[in-house]
């Protein structure tokens, strides 16, 4: 063998392995993990916070400690009837103007950009996530996609009919050209990621 043959020989066993020749971890669930740090990470820096929970004893339990029960609290999950009035849904949209905190369950969120997909059968009313003072969405951490291009496959044939993307509390630039939550929306969002 050549020198050059026997260079280019060593160089070659020297290669890192290809994709293709790793083994298949998938069964450990680390992606969801990458995701999960991922979403933490883009929501705060929206603006937004969550907080990791087991059940809905957590949820009732973080808002009891967090959030004036004496005011007005909507909410479409049965499991949070304790704290929350269940039975809004078809109520006159104007009447939620006074409310302080909706708590919604999202379908899944997105890690690239911290938002939430939601669709009308788990909001209510359209009004409910865009009218009260704080916002609270329940998303199961395993139910995180990477990016937007993954969301918009997982929804592609879908029907509903309203969804939107939720992403941080109200922000608008406008006034001023300073940043100013709230304006437009909700002034606070906290994001439940439920085991």
């Amino acid at each position: 063998m050549s020198s050059k043959a026997n260079i280019l020989e060593k160089i070659k066993q020297n290669q890192p392995l290809s994709v293709s020749a790793l083994p298949d971890l998938s069964f450990l669930g680390l992606e969801n993990y990458e995701n999960l740090d991922k979403y933490k990470t883009m929501l705060q820096s929206i603006g937004g916070d969550y907080v990791e929970v087991a059940n809905y004893e957590a949820i009732i339990d973080f808002i009891k400690k967090n959030y004036n029960t004496e005011k007005r609290i909507i909410t479409t999950l049965p499991e949070l009837s304790q704290i929350a009035a269940t039975d809004w849904a078809n109520d006159d949209p104007h009447s939620l103007k006074n409310v302080e905190l909706t708590i919604v369950k999202a379908h899944f969120g997105v890690a690239e950009n911290g938002s939430l997909w939601v669709t009308d059968d788990l909001l209510g009313q359209r009004i409910a996530v865009f009218i009260p003072q704080y916002l609270a969405i329940v998303v199961k951490k395993d139910d995180m996609v990477t990016t937007m291009h993954q969301a918009y496959d997982r929804i592609g044939n879908q029907e509903y009919n309203f969804g939107t993307f939720i992403a941080g509390p109200s922000k608008t630039a406008d006034i001023e050209q300073s940043l100013v939550l709230g304006a437009h929306g909700a002034r606070g969002l906290i994001v439940f990621l439920m085991d």
